[in-house]
This record gives C-alpha cells, structure tokens and sequence, in this order.
C-alpha cells in the first residue's frame, strides 16, 4: 500500500522508499473504493442483462467524471489501456511533425524536425504538428497553438489549470497513474467531428474506435483519480508543492557546486525539477539516490528502463557531457519541506563524494 500512496499525482520521489503511510486521505480512499467496487461487477459492460448494464454504469460513470475533470464531451473519450496507446491511435499513419522533445509514445509515429528556442517548439503547420502541453523530463510547458492536432497532456492534466475543450487541440491523450489512479488505463480525448480508424479490432467497445473489453477496475479508479485531482488543482495544492521545488533548487543552488537547472525560466510544471551534475552520470546519481532510499530518474521512467543521454536535453541544445549527467526530481503532493531538505543534504553529499574523487584522480 505504500506505492499506492507515493504514488499519487505522477512519480513523486521525496518519500524514502518503504516508509510507512500516515493516511491515505479521502482522495485515495475514493479511489480504492471505486475500484472495489468495480471488481464485484461481474457483468460485460457490452451485454445487455442486468449484469452487463451495472458493469457499463462504472464505465460511464467513470467517464462523466474524466469529462467533467478534463474539459471534454463525454463521448469524446476513447478509453485505451495506456496514453502510449491512445497516442498511437491517433497518430499512426498521419505524417505528423513534432519537436525532438515528445516522450517516445509519440515520438514513435512523428518526423523530429521541428527547431526549438529556448525550450518552445516552433510550430509553423498546427493540424500537422504533435506538441505536449509539458515535458516529462524538464517539465516546461509548450505554448499551444490554435488548430493543433495532437497534443500529449498526460504530464499536465490535474496539475495544471486546463480544459481540453480550450486547448485548441483535435486530439490528445492522458493517463491515470498520472493523476494518482491505475497504472494500465489511459484515453484519447477527440474534438467533436474528428474521428480515428480503430486499430484494435473485433468489437465495437468505445463507439467502434477501440475493440476490447473496457478494463473495468482500472477505469472505474481513473475516473476517481481525475475528479480528486480537478478538487487539489482547484484547492491550490500545486502551488504549495511549487514552492517546495523552488526550495530544492534554490538549496542545491546554494551549495556553490557545478549545477545546471534546466527550465528554470521557462513555464513549468509545479512539481517537477531537472538538472545535471557535469560529469556524474545520471544512472549513478539514481543508484546512488535509491541507495539513500529516494527514487529519482534520468530520462523518462516510462521508457525502456535503459538509462541513457537525454535526448530532449540534447534537442535543447546541451551537449553530450550535460544530457548523460541530469536528473529528475518529481514532488507528489504527499512531499514534505523535511523530505525536501534531506534528499538535498543526501544529494549534495553524493556529488561532493564525485568530485573530490574527480580531483584526486
């Protein structure tokens, strides 16, 4: 249960691993009863018996609640079993352009070719461009343009103040375990009149976009997921946890060491810190980190599990040195000052270990 907990609102890392949950706090408890609930719903939620309706009211109810949160017709929602799906759904075999910055769900189906300045994807042709509305690993907002079609707003949605119906975009897609939901279940989200070609077929589920019987459990925790995150985004929640980045960065700032912030005067996503150590390899920094009991990334978390030069760092313009040697570091809202100021303190004392080996050499 204690990854249930960290785990709320994306990959927040400032908890030591294993440590023991306090309270799971009303939003939690919604979900895991919504899923429970789900689980005891035997029924098809395509058969017509009563059985089959019960299972069909979680998925439409889980729906209403994504619509609501999102900004979104209701049956404008395609649900998939994950944002890497729903993106290829709407982007395969469209020729979309794109910065060589998008997460590699989308990167997979896009021509890299569009220039960026300072961090901002310049975006000439909007129908044909794929732009996220934040980056998973820098966490700087993109400016959306009118027109767009496609936009992954996975790593937005829930922390940052938006409506699909305003975004300008045709399509985008988003995922629960962002949001604090399951891992496993993510949507395509369609402007009224824009359609895509089912991949999956064999059914009709999902008004004949996405073949397959609907993941119940996991749907029924999204919808959970999204309405308790629209209630935090609305409480002001995120602005305390920015705050509490400001403090990390400012503190490792402080320390006077070899530091890169990356994004810092850029729009940003509240929870979200990258920054590189020249020289100290960033799978070193996440062994080290995991070792001192948090869990930060180099790259993004949702790719191969490889760690390798960050290329979105490379399409910013740093060199090979500084994209091998950033980290991530993500807060969740469970994140304390106190936790802040230690992995701080861990951290500072791990590159300081660095580079007095790097001078001795």
């Amino acid at each position: 249960m204690d990854d249930l907990a960290i785990r709320r609102y994306g990959d927040p890392v400032l908890r030591a691993v294993g440590a023991p949950v306090k309270d799971f706090g009303p939003p939690l408890r919604a979900l895991g009863a919504a899923m429970l609930a789900a689980m005891d719903a035997l029924g098809n939620p395509s058969s017509v018996h009563s059985e089959g309706r019960a299972a069909k009211a979680i998925v439409e109810k889980a729906r209403g609640q994504i619509s609501e949160a999102f900004g979104v017709g209701a049956h404008d929602i395609v649900f998939t079993g994950s944002a890497t799906e729903a993106a290829a759904l709407a982007l395969k075999d469209r020729g979309f352009h794109a910065g060589d910055i998008e997460h590699d769900a989308v990167a997979a189906w896009v021509q890299a070719d569009l220039p960026l300045k300072t961090g901002q994807v310049c975006v000439a042709q909007p129908a044909g461009t794929a732009l996220q509305l934040a980056n998973s690993e820098t966490g700087i907002v993109q400016t959306l343009p009118e027109g767009l079609g496609f936009c992954d707003m996975t790593q937005g949605f829930g922390k940052l103040p938006l409506a699909f119906s305003w975004s300008g975009a045709d399509m985008a897609c988003a995922s629960a375990h962002k949001l604090g939901g399951p891992k496993g279940v993510g949507c395509l989200l369609l402007k009224p009149g824009v359609e895509v070609a089912a991949q999956v077929l064999g059914g009709g589920q999902e008004m004949g976009r996405r073949a397959g019987t609907e993941n119940i459990i996991g749907i029924a925790g999204f919808g959970a997921a999204a309405e308790a995150s629209a209630r935090d985004l609305s409480a002001g929640k995120w602005a305390t946890i920015e705050k509490l980045r400001n403090i990390l960065e400012k503190t490792l700032e402080a320390s006077g060491k070899p530091l890169i912030l990356v994004g810092t005067d850029s729009p940003r996503l509240p929870n979200t810190a990258c920054f590189a150590a020249p020289g100290w390899k960033g799978e070193t920094q996440v062994m080290q980190m995991d070792l001192a009991g948090f869990a930060v990334s180099a790259g993004s978390a949702c790719s191969s599990g490889k760690v390798k030069a960050s290329r979105v760092l490379r399409a910013m313009g740093y060199d090979e040195d500084v994209a091998s040697s950033a980290i991530r570091v993500s807060l969740g809202l469970e994140t304390t000052e106190d936790e802040v100021q230690q992995f701080a303190k861990v951290w500072l004392a791990a590159y300081e270990r660095f580079l007095a080996r790097k001078a001795a050499r």
